[in-house]
């Protein structure tokens, strides 16, 4: 396993991130989809062996049930010292008036209930999950500086948005002398690269560590495209994301399937090394079902592509509407 720099800071990351939202409750949430804690934990403990020490979940995932599936698997199988967890908020976690948002009251709240359910008296990367249009960027970035200086948290990181808006919260952060972004996490992959327009120059300009998710489509880039499993049948936001392109998406798919036949690989090695190839992209955030998904984004850090490749695959991409920042 490789390890780099998570962005402009001193914290050592493995080269690929454990997303955590595969487990979890099934009839929680709004992942029925997700592995339960018995069948999460072997693919906790694989990532382990392999070199991973970068975990990502959220409070939203699995109505709080992952971060609890997370927490103890990471506490009986690794030291927590060395140990990168990150968790977000923003969604929804309860009815009625501030269940959901990034006012201080809500990050306040929050922040404990993931530390609670985490079993852990801090996270390495606390992560606002999506903009929030009606708190005041101030509001948020001052309870974040809280949270961090109350010894919570160690780092702070954002998740998909307007480049607009993760510039403006820079600006907010350095004009008060509040704690700064050091991360962003948002969606990257040979289906959508809208990101590489304004987020991720931005990004590299202010040495801001880049940990997409969804790197495989959703799984859509590691199989042919009428097939189907389980979760893509069920997974609404899989179709809202890519069905609207599909025409020339399919193109896409094809073409990483000619190239990973030619290397004589798995389809999901030559699309994960295409995003480990992506400046300034630090860990893309893969999302596992099987341990055979692990062995497979393990040997992708050892795929090095050729620009004939790369641009093979890039050329029909067309444009996509903005999706995922809701």
């Amino acid at each position: 396993m490789d390890y780099v720099k998570l962005g402009n800071t001193g914290l050592d990351v493995s080269r690929l991130c454990l997303g955590c939202m595969s487990f979890g409750v099934p009839e929680r949430g709004i992942a029925p989809w997700s592995l339960t804690e018995e069948k999460s934990r072997p693919i906790i403990k694989k990532a382990l062996e392999l070199g991973i020490n970068f975990f990502d979940t959220a409070n939203i995932y699995s109505d709080g049930t992952s971060e609890e599936i997370v927490g103890r698997a990471l506490k009986d199988y690794a030291n927590r010292d060395e140990i990168v967890l990150a968790t977000k908020v923003y969604f929804r976690m309860h009815d009625g008036p501030n269940g959901a948002g990034l006012s201080r009251k809500a990050i306040m709240s929050e922040i404990d209930k993931s530390l609670n359910r985490l079993g852990t008296d801090y996270v390495d990367l606390y992560q606002i999950h999506r903009w929030d249009y009606t708190t005041p960027i101030e509001e948020t970035m001052e309870a974040l500086h809280d949270v961090v200086k109350a010894g919570k948290v160690r780092y702070i990181g954002a998740s998909s948005m307007y480049a607009w808006q993760f510039l403006k919260a820079l600006n907010v952060s350095e004009k008060n002398g509040w704690t700064r972004f050091v991360s962003m996490q948002n969606q990257i992959n040979l289906l959508y690269r809208e990101e590489e327009r304004e987020m991720l120059p931005l990004c590299k300009e202010e040495k801001i560590a880049v940990i997409p998710w969804s790197p495989l489509a959703k799984g859509r880039l590691t199989r042919d495209w009428v097939e189907t499993t389980h979760r893509s049948e069920i997974d609404e936001t899989a179709k809202w994301f890519y069905d609207p392109t599909a025409e020339a998406d399919q193109v896409v798919v094809e073409r990483v399937k000619e190239v990973a036949e030619k290397r004589g690989i798995p389809r999901a090695q030559v699309a994960l090394a295409w995003v480990l190839q992506k400046e300034p992209i630090t860990s893309p955030i893969i999302g596992t079902t099987k341990l055979s998904h692990l062995d497979d984004a393990v040997a992708a850090l050892s795929v090095a592509l050729t620009p004939e490749e790369i641009a093979y695959m890039e050329e029909p991409y067309v444009p996509h509407s903005i999706v995922g920042f809701e």
